[in-house]
């Protein structure tokens, strides 16, 4: 209605100023200035209005081209080593490249072929399985886990009995966020973690709050198993890879160690760079490729139902397409729509603010903003990070894998870049405002430690004679024998009998490395340079610790 109200106002005007100036010169008494009276014009016609020069899309090729310069922009700011990407849109692979090299001491380059990790973007293929078992009838959403696991036991009886399918991959279980997360490190099995359930203490109410766990997809893949008696692996390979045409991925760390086209994975860590004061540096990166146990292969197979598919940029498109298509593969149903739709469907608020709200459903981020509606979910293990995402308003969607464990902010930086280019919306450089803020909060952290390190009161370790001796946790974890080598201390510790070096830190307090992650561990000496120690407290990580290990 607006156009109309204007014409009529430029007429009106018009008019008015036409008979305004007509009137002026019929009472002007100046005799100087007294001309003849003029007959008013009639009042023209205001012109047609003119339509604004028609807006041309940009094309996929347009899009791509400026997104594909961003890609390296990007890659460059946070000095990632390799990476690939895969765009789709309206039902097609428009780009599948990869950028830089697989491994930052070499020279092979990354293409859209080449293996990563792929992380917690593993859970939705957990949660996919799941939906198909449901379209075949042998499991409910609402059917509670313990008329399917007899065994299952939890800390809280009430949820042990009450729980049901659908609590378990959304992360309200009760279970604190990354609990039990490094478990797997010490070389216990998905079959010793089960056991361990009943020793975690819940750290919120059931369904009360969303704290994101990893060691509650062994549940899923414990009813998976039941249920179909086949592996977990087996029903990811026959159930999405093989109907999604995934003919390059594969599973757990044998898979990833034993695939050809595969990428290395790098730690990256802010540092100081030159150092002016105690408190004053310029900021600094540093990128290091991961190998052997760093690489941490063992954890990667016993989280395996929440993290380790091993995939590419070109099978993770087929992937991505295949939610998009709700289902469907090639005209055939693969999930029916209805429990594709259960898997896109928020249920957990995870956060919310004036901008967006954002919840997760069964393994996907359903973030609702003001412009549009976005499916996503990110990954990350040692030296690799991933992101997975969707747009349905736009059938667009998009794979980013990374040999680096940079923070999610890079992943996020080109999504977004994506979507606004689709959308039409002004330039923006996402990456650099992320950097910016990454490396502000990386130097609060390092003032911080800074500020530890000059607080703390240096203790000398005890005698290493003392140490030595053998702990014993039950029969569930087992024995952890300390011995003296020379000059150095060592601890075997978990099921698969692993040694590792202890390394000093303060007066009764040691670290070793087991499997990629370094485990605290604290020596209980009465204080009179003469007692054995009487136990050894391991810290597992996020608050637990499991109690105390005693002698023997």
């Amino acid at each position: 209605m607006k156009t109309p109200l204007i014409l009529i106002s430029s007429l009106t005007l018009a008019f008015v100023l036409s008979i305004s100036t007509n009137l002026s010169a019929q009472t002007n008494t100046n005799p100087q200035t007294v001309k003849k009276p003029v007959a008013a014009k009639p009042v023209a016609k205001p012109a047609a209005p003119v339509a604004p020069p028609a807006v041309v899309a940009p094309t996929n090729e347009q899009i791509i081209k400026e997104f594909e310069s961003y890609v390296g922009k990007v890659q460059k700011e946070w000095m990632i080593p390799g990476m690939a990407v895969s765009v789709m849109k309206d039902g097609k692979l428009i780009f599948a490249k990869g950028f830089g090299v697989k491994d930052i001491n070499g020279k092979l380059p990354v293409d859209e072929n080449t293996v990563f990790q792929i992380g917690s973007v593993s859970k939705s293929f957990t949660a996919a399985v799941m939906a198909s078992l449901v379209d075949e009838g042998k499991i409910k959403w609402d059917d509670t886990v313990k008329n399917i696991l007899p065994d299952f036991k939890l800390y809280d009886k009430w949820v042990e009995e009450n729980i049901q399918v659908k609590d378990i991959m959304i992360h309200r279980t009760g279970i604190k966020g990354q609990q039990g997360t490094y478990i797997p490190n010490l070389g216990y099995t998905r079959d010793d973690v089960y056991k361990m359930f009943p020793l975690l203490k819940p750290g919120y109410s059931f369904r009360g709050a969303y704290e994101y766990n990893n060691i509650t997809f062994i549940i899923a893949q414990k009813i998976i198993e039941k249920l179909t008696g086949k592996s977990w692996e087996d029903n990811v390979r026959e159930r999405v890879f093989m109907p999604v045409g995934m003919v390059n991925s594969t599973l757990n760390g044998d898979g990833f160690l034993a695939a050809k086209n595969v990428s290395v994975p790098h730690e990256l860590n802010y540092e100081k760079g030159a150092i002016v004061n105690d408190t004053t540096w310029t900021d600094s990166l540093s990128i290091k490729a991961m190998y052997g146990e760093e690489q941490a292969p063992f954890w990667l197979t016993v989280v395996g139902p929440a993290g380790s598919v091993v995939s590419s940029a070109a099978d993770m498109a087929k992937y991505v397409q295949f939610h998009l298509d709700k289902g469907m593969v090639n005209g055939k149903e693969v999930i029916s729509r209805k429990n594709m739709n259960y898997l896109h469907r928020g249920q957990t608020i995870t956060s919310q603010d004036s901008t967006r709200t954002t919840l997760y459903g069964q393994c996907w981020f359903i973030e609702q903003n003001s412009r549009y509606r976005l499916y996503f979910h990110t990954g990350t293990t040692w030296g690799f990070t991933t992101l997975a995402a969707f747009v349905p308003e736009l059938n667009l969607g998009l794979v980013v894998l990374v040999n680096s464990e940079a923070p999610d902010s890079p992943r996020y930086a080109l999504m977004r870049r994506l979507i606004d280019l689709y959308k039409g919306y002004p330039t923006k450089d996402y990456s650099n405002e992320y950097f910016e803020s990454w490396k502000k909060s990386s130097k609060e952290g390092a003032l911080k430690a800074v500020k530890q390190k000059k607080e703390l009161v240096v203790k000398p370790a005890p005698d290493k004679a003392l140490l030595t001796g053998v702990y014993d946790k039950g029969e569930l974890f087992g024995k952890a024998v300390v011995t003296l080598e020379g000059e150095d201390l060592y601890i075997t510790v978990g099921p698969q009998g692993w040694k590792h070096k202890l390394t000093h830190k303060n007066g009764n307090d040691y670290t070793f490395r087991s499997d990629g992650h370094g485990f605290p561990i604290t020596f209980e000496l009465n204080g009179d340079g003469k007692t054995p120690a009487s136990s050894i407290d391991i810290n597992f990580g996020y608050g637990e610790n499991f109690g105390k290990w005693n002698r023997l």
